[in-house]
């Protein structure tokens, strides 16, 4: 059992058991879907326990639940709370449906107090237990928790408009790159090569030509202490290398140099998924790191070819579709040899217009940066909103909120 601590600051709150928070409502079985009929295009959206909020679609109206919106979606395997206030479809695994006593509580702050209440995570096993055995801080004013509410919504929408401008400025960044890759920059005429079209002053060659090295990393398994910390292919995110949950190896001077990373290599997932394999990153960080076996270095000839160029052709995704094809396919991974990789073709630009490539994709790399950034901000700031609202540190009649855009709801 968990309870919330009573803080001195809610002497106008109620704490009430959160079975006393919920009435009966009219969802039944025959309102759900199994995961099996769910389609990715449809009339009606369905709602499960997983964490994207709409887990897919039906046509089947006579499961739609129209009456007594909005519910709360409790997942009992992932924990996740969904408030839905439109006609839906219920997914049949996992789902709870909360409908929140309204002389009680207005319906989007029962939402939030849930999602502040933390429940322990038990892995796969269900957790409705944990939920019905805490209790829900709220105040006794319902005008209160809908001005609480409406600050909290107030954020998670803006949170929401910044995810929307990163896919959407994501989607360019790919459209972006196919241009740049098949038109180049100049306006040139296209001459068709074995790869595609490609501008007629640019070469199609082998990679291991461009290439000083193309080496396997380490084969030593990674611990939480050693010398060097050892990058691997969970390192690999978005075209970068990340240095998160590093693992560290104890190895001679000798080895590091011989597997070490420097600025301006490229770090190669030779083996994964038939999704990842192919995945590829730029290390350009400061400090002193190896690689694991996982990873082939490519280290480029500078004189030729730039490797941040390199680096955003192999992310492309029509590059990524033709690395697979020369993938070694297995049961539950694939593979791609320093020899297959090395004979793969790519397209070469003067080293000037590689530049120019690259300028004009970290345009667009320094604006999806920088909605990330206000993303994570504004996700603090919620998180911060959101435990000191409901636990009464803070009011909302106490903070000066006008240049977020917030209207306090009138009490009279």
């Amino acid at each position: 059992m968990f309870l919330r601590k009573w803080e001195p600051e809610m002497i106008d709150w109620k704490i009430t058991p959160f079975s006393e928070c919920i009435v009966r409502h009219e969802v039944k079985r025959q309102n759900q879907i199994n995961n099996s009929e769910i389609q990715a295009v449809g009339r009606f959206p369905v709602i499960d326990q997983g964490q994207s909020f709409i887990a897919g679609y039906t046509n089947d109206e006579e499961r739609v639940i129209y009456n007594g919106l909005p519910y709360i979606i409790f997942g009992d395997h992932t924990r996740c709370f969904k408030f839905v206030d439109f006609p839906f479809v219920l997914g049949a695994d996992g789902t709870k449906v909360l409908k929140p006593d309204e002389a009680r509580f207005d319906s989007k702050f029962f939402y939030f107090a849930l999602i502040n209440q933390k429940i322990p995570s038990r892995g796969y096993n269900r957790h409705f237990k944990l939920l019905k055995e805490s209790s829900v801080p709220h105040p006794a004013d319902t005008w209160e928790q809908k001005k609480i509410a409406s600050l909290l919504t107030l954020v998670q929408r803006a949170i929401e408009q910044q995810e929307r401008l990163i896919a959407l400025t994501t989607e360019l960044k790919k459209a972006l790159m196919h241009k740049l890759f098949t038109d180049g920059r100049r306006g040139e005429k296209q001459k068709q090569t074995e790869i595609g079209p490609v501008p007629e002053s640019w070469k199609v060659i082998p990679l291991g030509s461009l290439l000083k090295m193309a080496q396997y990393g380490l084969s030593v398994k990674g611990s939480a202490a050693g010398s060097y910390p050892m990058l691997r292919m969970t390192n690999q995110i978005n075209g970068q290398i990340v240095p998160n949950d590093l693992k560290w190896v104890e190895i001679s001077e000798a080895d590091f140099n011989k597997f070490s990373v420097k600025r301006g290599d490229v770090l190669f997932n030779r083996t994964n998924s038939y999704d990842l394999v192919g995945r590829t990153a730029i290390f350009d960080l400061d400090g002193e790191y190896a690689f694991a076996s996982y990873l082939i270095r490519l280290r480029v000839d500078h004189d030729m070819l730039d490797s941040f160029f390199l680096n955003h052709y192999l992310n492309c995704d029509e590059t990524q579709q033709r690395l697979k094809s020369i993938a070694t396919r297995a049961v539950s991974q694939s593979n791609i040899s320093a020899t297959r990789l090395k004979s793969f073709m790519i397209p070469l630009p003067s080293l000037e217009e590689q530049d120019e490539v690259i300028s004009t994709l970290n345009i667009v790399d320094k604006k999806i940066a920088e909605h990330k950034q206000f993303a994570y901000a504004l996700q603090c700031l919620f998180q911060t909103l959101l435990h000191q609202l409901m636990t009464a540190q803070i009011r909302v009649k106490d903070l000066d909120l006008t240049e977020l855009g917030y209207e306090p709801i009138a009490t009279g």
